[in-house]
């Protein structure tokens, strides 16, 4: 059996990074499947989703990595083209990736105790964004 649901969320830009753990197990309970995987895959090409342990100073590394490694601070060809500043948004979503597979049994997600599944929107403002939600298994 395949269920396909959404997650509607409302990000600030600028490496806002959202627990969504909470909804992703909200979707899975109102499910009839008690087996299978989640697929989650966020639409659009400046954020991503990753687990992490979603704690204040994990959170505040996450985010001083992606100024290090990708800085907002240099000239990006996308921004020369199109001239809406977040260049470096697409390239950090680019390396994070769209989409995330999450196992269950029983009901509930495998993921470990300190370990939560995350969306982090990379443009340089708020945007509304849209999480399928693919859940799979009998």
């Amino acid at each position: 059996m395949v269920v396909t649901k959404r997650i509607s969320l409302q990000t600030k830009g600028e490496c806002d990074i959202v627990d969504i753990t909470p909804q992703v197990a909200q979707q899975l309970a109102e499910t009839d499947i008690r087996n299978g995987t989640v697929t989650l895959f966020i639409s659009g090409s400046t954020a991503g989703i990753s687990t992490i342990e979603f704690e204040s100073g994990l959170v505040s590394d996450f985010e001083g990595m992606w100024e290090r490694n990708v800085p907002r601070n240099i000239p990006y060809a996308h921004d020369n083209r199109w001239g809406d500043g977040n260049g470096y948004s697409h390239v950090r979503a680019s390396l994070l990736g769209a989409s995330l597979v999450v196992p269950f049994t029983d009901k509930r997600l495998t993921v470990g105790t300190w370990q939560q599944i995350i969306v982090v929107d990379f443009d340089n403002r708020p945007r509304s964004r849209q999480i399928i939600v693919q859940i799979m298994g009998e």
